[in-house]
């Protein structure tokens, strides 16, 4: 599987948490399709099939990250 580069995965993730915090998907077509976008794009770059998946995927992936440490993905 290619793996996304860690600036990108981190750019994605940014991006994606950014716009949820703001609650995007009350938003406009225009943002709720970037949000879907990024939704997407994040799901691929990490081989997962959900949004939730992908971020804790590619947050293990980046630098500093603790692989493992799992605790996210026992809930």
């Amino acid at each position: 599987m290619l793996m996304a580069h860690p600036a990108v995965l981190d750019h994605l993730v940014e991006e994606y948490s950014t716009l949820a915090a703001l609650h995007a998907e009350a938003g406009g077509p225009e943002v709720r399709a970037r949000l879907e976008v990024l939704a997407r794009t994040l799901c691929t770059a990490t081989g997962t099939a959900d949004v939730d998946t992908a971020l804790i995927a590619a947050r293990h992936r980046l630098p500093g990250a603790r692989p493992e440490d799992d605790s996210l993905l026992a809930a």
